[in-house]
């Protein structure tokens, strides 16, 4: 039995049919590598011979009605791959926007908690090609927040893939165990009446955390302010429907913007979408005269020792999309950037992880009532959410069909209405940008605008 932290929880519990909580990755491959000819049923042998290596997947939620404390991960005893794996054909022409059209339909219906919490769409079809025949082919991989982060869900997709095309499954990995209802309800019991306990050791920490951001704020070096961002469209509330556009770039030119001015790739990742954004808010007569804000989470899985599946930090940083100049935009965006990280740092990497274990089930159900009639919920408290991760530098197969790109798309949530997340891969940088198409009928115009302005940062 493994209970879910109140990170994992929080993320559970903020879920609406117009905000679900999965994260998803859209993985495009070529068939033509598959030893014997891909077809679908292989496919499906292959990926079923996987499931004994991957828990994550086999796990489902289980409660107690007596059960004070979050619910529990346990082993599904009835797991049946059929469940989650479904196979599905764009429509014709089969392009890039028939792909990502589907794609955002997939992406705006939430999870069935009565199984493990993960679904994969084989899409067939793309650029024509006839259902079962080689070529290329699309994955789409839905999981839910509260299972994974966004570095677990990469080291998932690791498991799911191999650097040979003709690689042996992995070994099994035992799963999360059972737990009869009083098991739930009793650990559920201990770990309620601990916490007031918990809250005593996160007061001085959040007393920390005020006195060193008002030092920043005096100094100049604290981090872009919440609720200091302008209004956007982006800015509003959702309905249920996703908007989805991608865009891949050549790593190496990434690299020698970075080389070339001294900075590092989170910085030029910052400044492709600060002028992605600028210039596509600018042409609609909507950019703000003050800089757009971002919210860039971050992991602290390797500098924590706490339980749960988000191991999650952040930071809000400045784009400056009020400066005209790309250069002058990168170097000023490194100079926060840097400001940022050292602010974050020095409040705890672990702070939001020790808070969220502070609320109870009836204290998030409090909160979350409470945050649905105060007007901050309609206040932009930052723009965008803008998430780098470091995928693997290797060519990688799955089922034998090799990766050819793999673009990550995170959460939504009223008030931000856009997403952009970035991983590199075998020498490519994929981005994902997911939106709501009450919110923008355009984003594949923002998608286009990335090799735009790293055309800008190259100089060409």
């Amino acid at each position: 039995m493994e209970r879910l932290s109140g990170l994992d929880a929080g993320l559970l519990y903020s879920e609406s049919s117009a905000v679900p909580l999965h994260v998803c990755s859209i993985v495009e491959l070529d068939t033509s590598t598959v030893p014997g000819g891909y077809a679908f049923e292989r496919f499906r042998d292959e990926l079923a011979a996987r499931m004994r290596a991957l828990p994550e997947l086999r796990a489902k939620l289980a409660d107690s009605q007596l059960n004070l404390d979050h619910p529990v991960w346990v082993e599904d005893k009835a797991f049946d791959l059929s469940r989650h794996l479904k196979r599905i054909s764009v429509p014709s022409p089969g392009g890039r926007h028939e792909l990502t059209d589907l794609c955002g339909h997939l992406a705006s219906v939430p999870l069935d908690r009565s199984k493990p919490l993960w679904e994969m769409w084989v899409i067939e079809g793309i650029d024509g090609t006839r259902p079962g025949d080689s070529g290329p082919l699309a994955l789409m991989l839905k999981l839910h927040h509260a299972a994974v982060d966004g570095v677990s869900a990469a080291n998932l997709l690791n498991q799911l893939c191999d650097t040979d095309p003709d690689a042996p499954p992995p070994d099994p990995v035992d799963g999360p165990g059972d737990a009869a209802p009083w098991e739930i309800a009793a650990g559920g019991l201990l770990r309620f009446l601990a916490r007031p306990w918990q809250l005593t050791k996160v007061i001085p920490e959040a007393t920390s955390l005020i006195v060193k951001t008002v030092g920043r704020a005096v100094s100049g070096t604290a981090m872009a302010a919440p609720f200091s961002a302008p209004t956007t469209p982006f800015n509003a509330e959702l309905t249920s429907e996703r908007t989805i556009a991608l865009a891949q770039l050549d790593l190496d030119d990434v690299k020698r913007v970075k080389n070339d001015h001294g900075v590092k790739v989170n910085d030029v990742v910052m400044a492709l979408c600060a002028g992605a954004l600028r210039g596509y808010l600018r042409d609609r007569d909507t950019l703000p005269d003050s800089p757009l804000i971002a919210v860039v989470p971050s992991s602290v899985r390797d500098q924590s020792d706490r339980p749960g599946r988000n191991q999650l930090s952040g930071m809000f940083c400045n784009l400056h999309t009020d400066i005209d100049d790309p250069l002058e935009r990168l170097r000023a965006i490194a100079e926060s950037n840097a400001h940022a990280k050292e602010h974050s740092s020095s409040l705890g990497p672990t702070l939001l992880v020790d808070l969220a274990e502070v609320f109870s089930r009836g204290a998030f159900g409090w909160l979350l009532g409470l945050m649905s009639r105060t007007p901050l919920t309609h206040t932009a408290i930052h723009n965008v959410v803008i998430s780098n991760i470091a995928g693997p530098p290797t060519t990688l197969y799955t089922c034998g069909a090799e990766v050819t790109a793999l673009y990550p798309l995170g959460p939504i949530f009223h008030g931000s209405g856009l997403n952009i997340t970035v991983m590199s891969q075998g020498g490519k940088m994929n981005v994902g940008i997911i939106s709501c198409p009450q919110l923008v009928d355009d984003l594949e115009e923002l998608a286009d605008r990335f090799e735009t302005e790293l055309n800008e940062l190259l100089g060409r």
